[in-house]
């Protein structure tokens, strides 16, 4: 039990614990120290949701202090963990962590009415909207701010990935879970925080900022979704609070089908919903108010960029070095393919330069190619090398150089290719199409090689385009590879492209 002689407010315990000896012996209850001056419950509360239910919490204001005890001494264990790596922060403020002596907390005094009031409207909103086993916080948020922010990065000159943005958002608080993504031809991620304070503190900052001199800028506006929910653990998307989840094979609808709309009515309670976590939140704070501190230049040192990417998974009976360079021609000029001798299932694929090797990674990691899901990454060979005078006819066969190919889209500086740049999609835009040649000889050429045409349509305005509906993405894929460059008359091409339309 604990010693409620000063009214249940526990003072024995800050002698003990602000000497060095932390207490290593897990407890559910936990104590927390250096808080803000005028915390409140619910901001306290925001530090442990993530990690289960709070079941009660004692605040000492005049201390900057607070108790706080956790359903299980599991989710206590989880949380001092996980801050023990990653110093938790309130209003840019380190807050420190630790077991308390205490077994449990005996709160039947008035000074924590207010706490309990605030744990009970948290509980009955996670009961209230059907979510009984998962913390909740209840907190009504100013109509248009949620604690997920969505990001846009422009100017993308260097690849940003889901590690960067945790480093750099996690200085204004804990970051809970990040999913990217690339819609309208742009890297764009959701990034929830474990509080709307933060989220503020976090746009209010980096808006308009550059990741990389002069590139890679931030564009940042509130979220309309209260929360989020990820489905898998991988360079794509991410939670933080949970280590177990799959790593899932990317379907390419996944980073789209993983949000879970909760939206906020302006003046409504909104609710942000965690699961139990394992791991995971937020890094040191950044000092001072944002009142205060000046515009922060984020000019991390640019990554080693390369624009060689690694793709896995491939089907080795099917796959050549000229079918992925269609393939991830659609996104830039590819220069070298080298099919691995020895993995023949991995190949290398060099781009022309970093920005369309992240356009390639993010359009096709996740598809699926000759009946495979295949996984695209960033290699860490600066370039790929032909094979030597020595190696034999299979190896020379498996690298081909397509640096002088009259097929790249993308060399004139400026073409108007860079806006039609769109992920895969089972509506082929055509291009480069003959007045001698019909609508039916177009689905014949498609159905003679195995396609099953489900729609087509001329553009009215421009004979020499059309669009073709296949059965799926997958076969779309393959027909792209097939026909894209199929002569249809002495001089003229077929031009092939996924299409953001449906017919």
């Amino acid at each position: 039990g604990n010693s409620s002689d000063s009214g249940g407010v526990l003072l024995p315990e800050i002698s003990l614990c602000v000497s060095e000896r932390a207490q290593c012996i897990p407890s559910r209850v936990l104590h927390l120290r250096q808080l803000p001056p005028d915390v409140s419950e619910q901001e306290v509360l925001s530090l442990a949701l993530p990690f289960g239910r709070v079941s009660k919490l004692i605040t000492l204001k005049t201390k900057n202090q607070a108790f706080l005890e956790m359903a299980s001494e599991e989710a206590a264990v989880t949380m001092v963990n996980y801050y023990t790596s990653a110093t938790p922060s309130i209003r840019s403020q380190p807050v420190y962590i630790q077991y308390s002596t205490h077994r449990e907390l005996k709160t039947d005094n008035m000074t924590s009415q207010r706490a309990q009031a605030a744990l009970q409207a948290i509980n009955a909103g996670a009961v209230h909207s059907g979510n009984m086993t998962s913390g909740g916080e209840g907190r009504g948020i100013a109509p248009g701010q949620s604690p997920v922010l969505r990001i846009i990065v422009e100017n993308l000159f260097y690849p940003v990935t889901l590690e960067v943005l945790q480093q750099i958002f996690s200085k204004f608080g804990s970051v809970l879970k990040i999913i990217t993504f690339t819609r309208n031809n742009q890297f764009q991620a959701l990034l929830q925080f474990s509080d709307t304070v933060h989220a503020q503190h976090a746009k209010a900052t980096l808006d308009g900022q550059n990741i990389y001199n002069g590139c890679c800028t931030l564009r940042i506006d509130f979220s309309k979704l209260s929360a989020l929910n990820v489905k898998y653990n991988n360079d794509k998307s991410r939670d933080f609070t949970r280590a177990d989840l799959p790593s899932g094979e990317l379907e390419p609808t996944a980073a789209f089908a993983v949000i879970s709309i909760n939206p906020c009515r302006p003046h409504s309670h909104c609710m942000g919903f965690w699961h139990s976590p394992s791991s995971g939140l937020s890094m040191a704070a950044v000092p001072g108010s944002l009142v205060s501190h000046p515009r922060v230049s984020l000019q991390m040192a640019p990554p080693v960029v390369h624009s060689v990417l690694l793709v896995s998974n491939l089907n080795p009976e099917s796959v050549t070095p000229h079918c992925l360079f269609i393939l991830f021609g659609v996104y830039g000029d590819v220069q070298r393919v080298k099919i691995l001798f020895n993995k023949k299932e991995n190949a290398l694929v060099q781009m022309s330069d970093a920005t369309q090797a992240q356009l390639a990674m993010s359009h096709l990691n996740g598809q699926r190619l000759h009946g495979n899901v295949i996984r695209v990454t960033l290699s860490k060979h600066p370039v790929v090398q032909l094979p030597r005078g020595g190696a034999g006819q299979e190896e020379q066969a498996l690298t081909r150089d397509f640096s002088g190919s009259a097929l790249h889209r993308f060399k004139k500086p400026g073409s108007k290719n860079f806006n039609n740049i769109f992920p895969p999609s089972a509506t082929l835009h055509l291009s480069n199409i003959p007045s001698s040649v019909s609508e039916e000889a177009l689905k014949d050429l498609f159905s003679s090689n195995g396609f099953a045409v489900k729609a087509f349509k001329f553009f009215q305005k421009d004979r020499k385009m059309a669009l073709m509906q296949l059965a799926s993405v997958e076969e779309a894929i393959e027909a792209l590879i097939i026909l894209h460059d199929h002569q249809l008359d002495h001089n003229q091409h077929l031009r092939v492209s996924f299409s953001k339309s449906t017919i």
